[in-house]
C-alpha cells in the first residue's frame, strides 16, 4: 500500500470493537468512561482500543482536568480518504470512458 498512514488506519479499524469505539468518538468527543458505557468490553479494554486508534493517527486526546477527551484526528481520516479517492477517481474515469463509448455507438 502506497500510503503507510492509511494502512495503519485501516489495520486499526479491522477489529469490530475498535470500529465501534471509533464510531462513538466520531459521533461525539468523549472520555473513556463515556465511550465505554454500554459497550460489551471493559473500560480498560476500551482504553487499549483507543491507544491503538491513537497510534494509527485516527484519534487524538486532550487533557480536560483529570480526564482525557478523545476526538477524531482529521489527518488520519484524510490519509484514508486520499487512499480511497485514488480508486474512486479511477472508477469515475472508467465510467466516463464507458458512457462516452456508449454515447458514440448510439450516435451512429
Amino acid at each position: 500500500m502506497a500510503n503507510a498512514s492509511a494502512a495503519r488506519a485501516l489495520d486499526a479499524l479491522a477489529d469490530p470493537t475498535r470500529r465501534a469505539v471509533f464510531e462513538r468518538v466520531a459521533e461525539n468527543p468523549a472520555a473513556v468512561v463515556d465511550i465505554a458505557r454500554d459497550m460489551p468490553v471493559s473500560r480498560p479494554a476500551v482504553s487499549q482500543h483507543l491507544k491503538v486508534l491513537k497510534d494509527a493517527g485516527l484519534v487524538t486526546e486532550t487533557a480536560q482536568g483529570t480526564r482525557r477527551i478523545y476526538s477524531l484526528d482529521p489527518r488520519g481520516i484524510g490519509a484514508m480518504r486520499d487512499w480511497l479517492d485514488r480508486f474512486w477517481v479511477r472508477q469515475l474515469d472508467s465510467f466516463k470512458a464507458y458512457a462516452d463509448a456508449v454515447g458514440e455507438e448510439e450516435g451512429k
